[in-house]
């Protein structure tokens, strides 16, 4: 949510939407939107819903498409992330969150092939302007340790910062 005011245009893109949580919060807001799940999920009309297995090696849903903002939370399939890049309009904005290495520590998922390494998003996303990275344990009522970046496909001096 901290960094859903860097999103000012459509369309937006949320990856393995689940229920569509952050499809339906971007729709509210009036942004047209499109979500992706390999389980059909009910979401309004309004949300342009796709039942995909990401993973399988299927066609891409939107070839040649590119989004103003990609949300992905809580979903690692490294396959994708050169896929995410080229969705990724100019001036478009990446915002993705899911576990790392040391969740294991809180549950599930443990297995490695699905926990992001120390500061791997940097590294896969750095050819973007990252606007915010965070990585640690999520104090909540379950801990976890997640990875977190926002990032911008547009120069380092244009991204704008919020006080």
């Amino acid at each position: 949510m901290r960094w859903a005011p860097l999103v000012e245009r459509g369309p937006v893109l949320d990856v393995a939407c689940g229920a569509g949580r952050h499809a339906l919060f971007f729709a509210e807001r009036g942004f047209e939107v499109f979500a992706v799940d390999g389980d059909d999920q009910l979401l309004p009309g309004s949300i342009h819903f796709v039942k995909a297995n990401l993973e399988d090696g299927s066609p891409w849903p939107w070839p040649g498409k590119r989004f103003a903002a990609i949300v992905v939370a809580n979903y690692l399939h490294r396959p994708l992330f050169p896929r995410l890049i080229q969705s990724l309009d100019e001036g478009g904005v990446l915002i993705y969150e899911t576990f790392m290495a040391g969740n294991e520590r809180y549950g599930k998922p443990s297995n490695p092939d699905f926990l992001l390494r120390p500061g791997e998003l940097i590294e896969v996303f750095g050819t973007l302007t990252v606007a915010g990275f965070e990585q640690g344990v999520l104090e909540r009522t379950k801990k976890a340790v997640v990875q977190r970046i926002c990032a911008i496909r547009a120069p380092a001096g244009s991204v704008r910062i919020a006080a």
